[in-house]
């Protein structure tokens, strides 16, 4: 397998491709199967790329990226944790459901949690309503 720094000639996005090796991405090219994510130009070309060389100091930073990493995640899963303990799901009718406890000032209950639309919740925060995203990680293990 090799990856190419692609560009695309037409809106100068750059973006990297796999390929199973040099023939592959000429077999693609010629026969006009690339072409640009963002404008779908077909005018896609090599760009130049710099050999990722490995030694002590990078396995070192790669080290401390996945110890950073590992770190938010469980950071993230402490926090689900908390939510599913605390907080309700209502699925795919959150936006229902936080409108429903805005505006019924006798409905006492717990938060809620759910999944939302990114208008959804533009629209819940134009009526005043507070509403969060948060990043959620699926797993078997939450």
């Amino acid at each position: 397998m090799i990856k190419y720094s692609l560009v695309c000639k037409d809106c100068d996005l750059t973006f990297e491709s796999w390929f199973a090796n040099s023939k592959e991405y000429e077999k693609l090219k010629k026969k006009k199967l690339l072409n640009c994510h963002s404008c779908k130009s077909m005018k896609i070309e090599k760009n130049l790329m710099a050999p990722n060389l490995i030694n002590k100091n990078s396995d070192v930073k790669i080290s401390k990226e996945f110890k950073k990493f590992n770190r938010i995640k469980k950071k993230i899963t402490e926090y689900q944790k908390f939510i599913k303990n605390n907080f309700r799901h209502v699925g795919d009718n959150f936006a229902y459901e936080a409108r429903s406890i805005h505006y019924n000032k006798k409905k006492k209950e717990k938060g809620i949690y759910g999944s939302a639309s990114k208008q959804d919740l533009k629209e819940l925060k134009e009526e005043g309503i507070d509403a969060q995203m948060i990043p959620w990680i699926e797993d078997k293990n939450n």
